[in-house]
């Protein structure tokens, strides 16, 4: 075990040095805000301060759920970035071939095409930042076309689009369109000019659009293949350790009754119910969410002819969908964590009942505070400043407003303290258990201290830096640190149980966690390729993300080691549907985290797939099919153990957990995938533009194909009302076999 701790320390040390050195040179070669444009005649069209002034009002409106920026956001309406770079393309393209050829640009011959399209490269491309000013001068012509962008974004904003499912009065008045037209403008600006003295833009080419000579970079090309190559080795020799020491491990035989059957819950064991029933409401209600905000893909101004957007638009439905989906899964894990603190312990301390229920408070405040934050934020009832602080951020994960952030962050900080107080006692005593509560510990305060990295941003931090720090929070505390602590969660189950020797669950959790974020940490990055940071991320992130795939490739074997485990002997099927839940853990962390995860990670097939429906593939994959399913098995285990002594009837958990599995296969499989391939082919070859333009995305098959989202949506969602009512029935006695029998097995000790 200490040959563990240090290498776990040492991954630990070592990937947080990489990951703060990228951090600091993103700082240094980010994108930068210049005090004003200027055109060549003298006319100033950007003044100082007004990218940050817009880029606030694009936060307040929702931000990343309103079409995308840079590749991250919302999918029905375009990225933002790239629509504006198109339209300005073919506005100078059109007004050159007009002056020039008396014709439109698309009439024009190939070579003529050709000719103005290696002008409008150099015009677009070539950096006229002065730095000692702060100064960019450009050519009037492009002014010219601000303005027409500006007019068309005013339609847009202002009369509503039902393709982008962006109704009327999204911005309320002209001149925070303009403001927000000018944010725009500045990150296609950043998307098009090349860094000084190098051969790339800031965005390192990305978008691909052939007209203004945006191509991939060969950084995109080399480093895929490299990560490839450490992909195929690290898999080989995960495969070859794994083979040698699944040949030493030493079986433990099941004892022959259930070590919990006469546990006797603690008070702040019975507090922690009423997490429960919280987290059954907020599943119901995201998959409704789920089903609206999916819709609006394909009738962006009603719900089947209801004008459900009056009152509900794909901004707020959205927002709501993400974060309940969140706050649901946070709250299964951190009462399990509660629940599960006093059988670690064997005893309780006094008052943590009510830090339990103080905590529930606060959370629910959190909840209700930020959701309703949110729509006021949407629906123009707070200025930009006030949305800040208490409606929304704009930044998808992280919308809640910064008052909401900090009550949050003060939840999970009570949190750890009531973990800790109640883990202190097994933490004292020696033997082989202790290795697994420490470990336990440290991702506890993982969990509770990471999110503070999404408070380390302001109102006018830049979209960069926010990015950096915005994943910290996404990939480090939601996939990375969760990640270790259900690892270790699940071991010291299988281990209370006596399903699996002490020594063998701490060493496996351990060396789990170790190899996970040894690639997990540092693989942060391939979100970051371009998000206007330095070539170093892209190297960083591409090589170590390709290792976060290798542990996933072989989780099939844990998961036949706990369907082995589920049938070792008769009491153990009480955990069957929990175990179970388990399992489709395994089976969606090799597709949905390993397979889709990596269909999109290599730099060059991010360039052409980012922001397409190839990403919410894996998110819902990953997130729900991942988190989710971790968040109901742990639910499950807790109330399993909360009343050992009674039979559930198992028919309603087993419809959910098939339906639940089954619609989200079908969900992948009939739509998110075709379309997400079908917008790959598109924004190979034409642009990424188009694969996330109307015009594409309104075809009849693309239409269909969003469609087909509705069986595997339905099961989906029936399968979570099952789940919701069997919860409720252990609440009315409905889940039970029979009311009031008892189990009448003892401890083996007591046998």
């Amino acid at each position: 075990m200490r040959r563990l701790w240090i290498a776990f320390t040492l991954v630990m040390v070592f990937s947080f040095l990489v990951l703060g050195w990228i951090g600091t040179r993103i700082y240094q070669e980010m994108p930068p805000i210049p005090d004003q444009f200027v055109s060549t005649d003298g006319t100033i069209f950007i003044e100082q301060g007004e990218i940050s002034a817009g880029q606030n009002v694009w936060q307040s409106m929702g931000g990343m759920q309103v079409g995308s920026i840079w590749g991250h956001g919302s999918y029905v309406a375009p990225d933002w970035t790239a629509d504006w770079l198109h339209r300005e393309a073919l506005f100078i393209l059109n007004r050159w071939a007009d002056e020039e050829f008396q014709s439109d640009y698309e009439n024009l011959s190939e070579e003529r095409q050709g000719q103005l399209v290696a002008r409008l490269t150099e015009l677009l491309h070539t950096n006229t930042l002065d730095e000692s000013t702060g100064v960019v001068t450009l050519a009037p012509l492009r002014l010219e076309a601000f303005q027409s962008n500006l007019d068309h974004y005013t339609d847009v904003f202002m009369k509503g689009n039902p393709d982008y499912a962006i109704p009327p009065n999204a911005v309320t008045t002209p001149e925070r369109v303009r403001l927000l037209s000018v944010f725009i403008f500045w990150t296609a600006w950043a998307a098009s000019t090349d860094r000084p003295d190098d051969i790339s833009t800031y965005t390192n080419n990305w978008p691909h659009e052939p007209l203004i000579g945006n191509r991939p970079t060969g950084d995109n090309i080399v480093w895929t293949g490299v990560s490839i190559i450490v992909l195929l080795a690290g898999i080989a020799s995960m495969a070859w350790w794994y083979a040698v020491k699944r040949s030493e491990e030493e079986e433990l035989p099941p004892p022959d009754s259930d070590p919990l059957a006469l546990w006797e819950a603690t008070s702040s064991q019975r507090a922690t119910i009423k997490y429960f029933w919280v987290v059954s409401a907020l599943i119901l209600v995201q998959m409704l969410l789920g089903v609206i905000t999916a819709h609006y893909g394909v009738e962006g101004d009603g719900f089947y002819g209801f004008p459900l957007s009056d009152w509900l638009p794909y901004s707020v439905s959205r927002t709501w969908h993400v974060q309940m989906g969140l706050f649901w899964i946070a709250t299964a894990w951190l009462a399990a964590g509660l629940f599960i603190g006093p059988l670690v312990s064997g005893e309780e301390p006094r008052g943590q009942a009510l830090g339990v229920n103080v905590l529930f408070a606060a959370l629910l405040l959190v909840v209700v505070g930020s959701l309703t934050g949110e729509w006021l934020s949407i629906q123009n009832k707070m200025s930009d400043a006030v949305s800040f602080y208490l409606g929304h951020q704009g930044y998808e994960y992280v919308d809640l407003g910064r008052v909401w952030q900090i009550g949050l962050m003060i939840g999970l900080l009570l949190w750890l303290f009531l973990m800790i107080r109640v883990l202190l006692p097994a933490l004292r005593k020696t033997g082989e258990t202790r290795q697994l509560v420490a470990l336990l510990a440290v991702a506890t305060g993982a969990i509770a201290l990471f999110y503070g990295a999404g408070l380390t941003w302001g109102r006018h931090t830049h979209l960069s830096i926010v990015e950096y720090w915005r994943w910290w929070v996404v990939h480090l505390w939601v996939e990375g640190f969760f990640e270790v602590f259900a690892t270790t969660v699940i071991a010291f189950l299988f281990m209370r149980l006596n399903l699996i020797r002490p020594g063998i669950a701490a060493a496996a959790a351990l060396l789990s966690a170790t190899i996970f974020l040894a690639g997990g940490i540092i693989g942060t990055c391939h979100h970051l390729y371009f998000s206007g940071t330095p070539t170093v991320a892209l190297v960083w992130g591409s090589v170590f993300s390709a290792l976060e795939v290798v542990p996933l490739v072989l989780v099939g074997f844990d998961a036949t080691e706990d369907l082995r485990r589920s049938r070792t002997s008769p009491w153990v099927q009480r955990y069957k549907w929990p175990i179970y839940f388990f399992i489709s853990v395994a089976f969606w962390n090799m597709f949905g985290a390993g397979l889709f995860g990596f269909m999109i990670n290599p730099p060059i097939a991010l360039y052409y797939m980012q922001g397409l429906n190839t990403t919410p593939l894996h998110g819902h994959a990953a997130l729900f099919g991942v988190y989710g399913m971790l968040g109901i098995g742990l639910m499950l285990v807790c109330l399993r153990v909360l009343i050992p002594g009674r039979e559930w009837k198992d028919g309603m958990l087993r419809f959910s957990f098939w339906s639940l599995n089954g619609g989200l296969m079908a969900m992948c499989i009939l739509s998110l995938l075709p379309v997400g391939l079908m917008q790959t082919k598109a924004s190979v070859e034409h642009s990424y533009w188009y694969a996330r333009s109307s015009e594409f995305m309104q075809t009849d098959l693309m239409q269909t194909l969003r469609w087909m989202r509705v069986p595997g949506d339905t099961i989906f969602f029936l399968g979570a009302v099952a789940l919701v009512l069997f919860v409720a029935g252990l609440r009315t006695g409905h889940s039970f076999r029979t009311n009031g029998a008892e189990v009448t097995e003892r401890h083996p000790e007591e046998n």
